[in-house]
């Protein structure tokens, strides 16, 4: 009877199975001349089935026999709604164009050249279907969780996090091994300590969205470990213009006592436009001479203010015109972006002497931080028949105005409890880049297209005038002063890339029988040239003849400087030596090939080879050359041969396995190849290396992943990396074990083995009763092992075997998201987002000393957006609501015994912020 029932079973099923009917079809997008319409959303709207156009806007549905209605939609654009019947066995065919809606109509669209990419849905999909491991973040979900700058976007990308002032770690590794693309193209850093540009310069306004390669390409450059991220610019395809505003508090930092440079407490400065009042006096010529000159337009005096709230505006507008009798169609986009910010920080600041358990400073520190960032991009499209070009325009500018007190003893002077530094600091960086790309179908059919393009950058980064005070301090107000030392030290600083050009071009082949999924051949070129010049030029405060101390008001010092000036008991007299210019020309060109092949339905893999030839010429003088000198030149030239292989096998249509390995490289940032000393008035000092070599990466990547529907995604991955040579901060050795000096060497070698977890889940799986809710997570767990290069310069490491620097043995995001509606023009989303990473090493000990640790700083953020009549969007946010101590400590396990209570070394609280924005679009 069992048997019975069994077969009964099985062959009604079967039946009905084979009574079932399909509904397949292409969407094609008006707006783009009829081209498919990837990620539309297709719904049967009895059955609520669902579906989404695939890369080539094609789409299959099976249902039951009956009568239907297919609703067909996508963001922007007009829904369709189309009865059908059909009947057992049939396969019907509806093919629709969808046009859009017009600008009335939208909401959250950010321009973008391809709309549908800023999606999490879109791009989830597209995660799916591609061959090589990568992920990526769209406008979309940036706007949902407030984000309001691309570098604290990447922080919710699966082993990815952020350190203030230290940029993004990716799996675990600082950031000299990312490398950053835009739009495919390569860029420079406007920055000479960091590898990358900060990524929180770059406004959400301004970025459709950001793909993370995490594994190597050959048509991507091979300098990287961790992870290349390309932000891809909006690129106009509707006719829009949108107006935001925001203010933000943060608790501790806004409408608080704030100390401001005069220089900057004026209109001028508050909107990003000060600092030439800073530049170094024409009297001092164009080479170092050691002259004298009091010239200076800068003032030393300071502020206090009470510090305003932050404030953000924003302005966009994109349109189009249609051109030629085939109506192809030129869309462009402006939009500019301004906020600024104040911040304050407040904690200890210490050192350690070297081999002994006694500070060598011990010191409190207390930071006034003004700040302002500013773009504007503008963009051009313009799409025919078989070409697409696009120019994009893009202006970043950052200005920084710093006043810094440090209070206690340095060098261990413990009798002197009250020493008084001030630094007083001005830091701007421009960069403006401009670039045409673009791709054109040899032949209609696409199966042979060109794709490339062009970028020119200039950036300028410079610290104006950085100046130091010293004393001892008397009260609240005053100071006790001598001239001497390193008091009235004054720096300039500053880097100009003169130019940076970067191209790629690339002809692809598609063949096969499969016309759905067909294999590709691709050849091409990817390079760049760039060349830098940095000065560092510094001049002293000195005495004309003996100088005695004497108390002065702080904040009001200038005056009794000038009054010293005027009857010539003090003089500024510069002292910069050979040191103090650099040349810089750096260049990689990169040929490659890649195979694509779909060897069936479920296994395709990627197999390419990149030959990539690097340069480095750096031009210098030592210090003990007359200035007059010619400079030295130390010449590096490396080429490397560098393979890649991706698999990817699909299990079912839902889940794939992936492996992936490959060869990388990895360059030093600039400055820690450069040989400089930053030295500061409380005696440590930053200095480069330029023997340092490039470091050589081994990786290996196996991933599974699940998509159960198309907002549901479970993956999970073992990694692993083989680096030769990895670059590490460290502490210098020096003779006297006083004034601590942080400085960059390779090491001999290191290996990472790592695991990642992500998951995001519709709770509504659980429980109806939740729908709307979705939870995300993704954690990362690594084990890492350097080892020393016992041969290097300089080699006084406390442990030979330890910890990759900057590497943290794990790090966790996590995000509860629930989306529901007011009525039926209030939609609305609420995001509680969380992030956190674990212990890593800042700088490598030596001399018996333990490592100095960035220990765990956990972040929980809430914000709240609603879109009210399709035009109004409202966000209200609230970051770092846990407001945690950051803290930096030296380890526990030092070899000398140490003598000090604490071992704390820096420290501070961020405060908790509160900020809201309304933007209007029509």
């Amino acid at each position: 009877m069992k048997i019975k029932f069994l077969f009964l079973t099985l062959l009604f099923t079967a039946l009905s199975f084979a009574q079932n009917a399909t509904i397949s079809g292409e969407i094609l997008d008006k707006e783009m001349n009829n081209e498919p319409l990837p990620f539309a959303t297709i719904v049967i709207k009895e059955t609520k089935q669902n579906t989404t156009t695939d890369e080539n806007g094609k789409y299959s549905i099976s249902i039951q026999p009956g009568s239907y209605t297919l609703v067909i939609n996508y963001l922007g654009y007009e829904n369709k709604e189309i009865p059908f019947t059909v009947i057992a066995g049939e396969t019907k065919v509806i093919n629709h164009t969808l046009a859009s809606t017009g600008g009335e109509e939208l909401k959250d669209v950010v321009i973008e050249a391809q709309v549908s990419r800023e999606k999490e849905t879109a791009l989830l999909l597209e995660q799916q279907k591609a061959v090589e491991i990568k992920q990526s973040i769209g406008a979309q979900e940036l706007s949902r969780k407030g984000i309001s700058d691309v570098e604290e976007g990447l922080t919710k990308i699966t082993g990815i996090s952020k350190v203030e002032s230290k940029g993004l770690f990716i799996r675990g590794l600082e950031d000299r091994y990312n490398n950053l693309l835009i739009n495919n193209l390569a860029v420079p850093s406007n920055s000479p300590f960091k590898k990358i540009i900060p990524l929180d310069q770059f406004p959400t306004d301004v970025v459709g969205y950001i793909d993370v390669f995490k594994t190597f390409n050959p048509n991507i450059y091979g300098d990287f470990a961790g992870a290349t991220i390309d932000v891809k610019t909006s690129q106009p395809t509707k006719e829009q213009t949108k107006i935001s505003y925001g203010v933000g508090y943060t608790t501790n930092n806004n409408m608080s006592d704030f100390l401001l440079s005069e220089d900057a407490d004026n209109t001028k400065s508050f909107f990003g436009f000060g600092g030439q009042e800073r530049e170094l006096p024409g009297g001092y010529g164009e080479i170092p001479a050691g002259r004298i000159n009091n010239d200076y337009k800068s003032s030393w005096n300071v502020n206090k203010i009470k510090s305003p709230l932050n404030t953000s505006l924003g302005i966009s507008h994109s349109g189009k015109f249609d051109i030629g009798k085939n109506n192809n169609k030129l869309f462009y986009v402006f939009a500019t972006n301004f906020d600024n910010k104040y911040q304050v920080r407040e904690g200890v600041d210490r050192t350690f002497s070297q081999g002994q358990g006694i500070y060598d400073n011990n010191l409190t520190k207390k930071q006034f931080k003004f700040q302002t960032q500013a773009s504007a991009l503008l963009g051009l499209q313009y799409k025919a028949d078989r070409i697409k070009l696009f120019y994009n325009s893009l202006y970043l500018k950052s200005t920084e105005n710093l006043i810094q007190d440090q209070i206690g003893y340095t060098r261990t002077a413990v009798q002197n409890p009250n020493e008084f530094i001030r630094l007083n600091q001005y830091e701007q960086s421009d960069y403006f880049a401009n670039q045409f790309f673009g791709n054109y179908k040899l032949t209609k059919d696409d199966k042979h297209s060109l794709s490339g393009g062009l970028s020119y950058t200039r950036t300028k980064y410079s610290q104006p005038d950085r100046k130091f005070i010293t004393g001892t301090k008397i009260s609240d107000t005053e100071i006790n002063t001598q001239y001497g030392s390193n008091n009235l030290l004054r720096q300039f600083f500053n880097i100009d890339n003169n130019f940076h050009l970067s191209g790629n071009l690339e002809y692809n082949l598609k063949f096969g029988k499969n016309e759905d999924n067909l294999n590709k051949l691709s050849f091409g070129y990817s390079g760049f040239a760039e060349y830098m010049v940095s000065k560092f030029r510094f001049t002293f405060g000195n005495p004309n003849s003996g100088s005695a101390p004497y108390d002065a008001p702080v904040n009001d010092i200038d005056e009794y400087i000038q009054n010293d000036i005027a009857n010539n008991f003090l003089s500024f007299t510069e002292q910069s030596t050979a040191e103090w210019k650099t040349k810089v020309f750096q260049r990689a060109d990169g040929a490659y090939t890649n195979l694509l092949l779909n060897v069936n339905e479920k296994f395709e893999f990627n197999v390419g080879l990149r030959a990539e030839n690097t340069i480095r010429e750096y031009k210098y003088k030592s210090i003990v050359d007359p200035i007059s000198n010619p400079y030295r030149k130390k010449t590096s030239e490396n080429l490397y041969i560098l393979p890649s292989l991706n698999i990817k096998y699909a299990i079912k249509e839902d889940r794939n396995l992936r492996l992936a390995v490959s060869k990388t490289y990895t360059k030093p940032v600039l400055f820690e190849s450069l040989d400089i000393n930053l030295i500061n008035a409380d005696g440590t000092t930053e200095r480069g290396n330029s023997d340092i070599e490039n470091s050589e990466n081994y990786n290996a990547d196996l991933k599974f992943e699940v998509f159960p529907t198309n907002k549901e995604m479970f993956a999970a991955t073992l990694f692993a990396k083989y680096i030769d040579k990895p670059i590490e901060r460290t502490v210098q050795a020096s003779a006297t074990g006083s004034g601590q000096t942080i400085t960059y060497y390779n090491n001999k070698n290191a290996t990472l083995f790592g695991a990642e977890f992500e998951f995001l889940l519709q709770l509504s799986r659980i429980n109806e009763n939740l729908e709307g809710l979705s939870f995300g997570l993704n954690t990362s767990l690594m084990i890492t092992e350097a080892t020393v290069n016992k041969n290097r310069p300089g080699y006084f490491d406390t442990f030979e075997k330890r910890d990759l620097q900057g590497a943290s043995n794990w790090l966790l995001n996590s995000d509860l998201k629930y989306e529901f509606n007011l009525g039926e023009n209030c939609k609305n989303t609420a995001s509680l987002v969380y992030n956190v990473y674990g212990e890593r090493i800042y700088a490598v000990g030596i001399a018996g000393n333990d490592h100095i640790y960035e220990k765990p700083f956990h972040k929980l953020d809430f914000v709240w957006g609603s879109n009210i009549s399709k035009a109004w969007d409202i966000k209200f946010s609230v970051d770092n609501i846990l407001n945690p101590l950051y803290k930096r400590e030296l380890g526990e396990d030092s070899k000398i015994s140490i003598d000090e209570s604490s071992l704390l070394l820096q420290s501070y609280k961020k405060g908790v912020g509160f900020s809201t924005s309304v933007s209007y679009t029509f």
